[in-house]
């Protein structure tokens, strides 16, 4: 079995790294330096980072400077997934500048298909598609403009064209109550794109269960908050995704 690819993710606030419990903003916890951060996981191994402005995403500023300086530093020696906030064209073109490897579409930029139905052709896998689901009803963070069900957002955005979702239940996200497989699971049995999962990761063994779901099209998963309370090291989460 292929190996499941680890994003360890940094959210940035304020210009420093957070985390948040179930994406509420009165939940943050702060962990330093975003750079200092993203370079342990880095030299842990980390092949990727999932790279969040949570500022833009919550529609109340940016941590662009901040951004520019982690990819700046370490796109060469890692691959980085950039999201927060972007669900137009500025924000759009603003993320392609910084020279992240892949740029996160907001979910709330279902709001306007056919602008994204032609950001999918333009750019191809440079970008891929947030969804955020309560049951199997998106739940766009930081609005209320976009409803619907994701199944019917999945069969439109894969006749577009789309590379690949990141699938965030909000009920699990930071929460360590672990990932919802049942909803990872239908997401890629209904489309040929990749997933990555989001949310809800508690233990070495919530990993496992992901990588168990490789082989219907689940390609990685996203760890957060029990990273940083220290639920496990990152240096055993990529032995399990790597199958050890």
């Amino acid at each position: 079995m292929p190996k499941l690819i680890l994003l360890p993710a940094v959210d940035v606030s304020n210009g420093l790294a957070v985390r948040l419990t179930r994406g509420q903003l009165d939940s943050e916890t702060t962990h330093g330096d975003p750079l200092d951060v993203a370079r342990e996981f880095r030299d842990l191994g980390a092949e990727w980072l999932h790279l969040v402005d949570l500022d833009a995403a919550f529609d109340r500023g940016d941590n662009m400077d901040v951004i520019r300086r982690v990819v700046g530093e370490l796109s060469g020696s890692m691959a980085i997934q950039l999201s927060g906030g972007i669900r137009d064209e500025v924000s759009l073109n603003r993320a392609l500048a910084v020279g992240a490897r892949r740029v996160n579409l907001g979910t709330s930029a279902l709001s306007n298909p056919d602008w994204e139905e032609s950001v999918i052709a333009e750019h191809g896998d440079r970008v891929v598609v947030g969804l955020d689901v309560r049951g199997s009803t998106l739940a766009p963070r930081g609005t209320a403009d976009v409803s619907g069900n994701v199944f019917d957002a999945v069969d439109r955005l894969d006749a577009a064209g789309c590379s690949r979702y990141v699938v965030t239940d909000v009920d699990t996200d930071g929460a360590m109550s672990g990932p919802n497989l049942e909803l990872l699971g239908d997401v890629a049995h209904r489309t040929t794109a990749p997933v990555v999962a989001s949310g809800g990761i508690a233990t070495l063994d919530d990993i496992a269960a992901i990588r168990e779901l490789v082989g219907v099209g689940v390609e990685g998963a996203i760890l957060g908050k029990a990273l940083y309370a220290g639920a496990f090291t990152l240096t055993d989460a990529l032995a399990v995704a790597n199958g050890a």
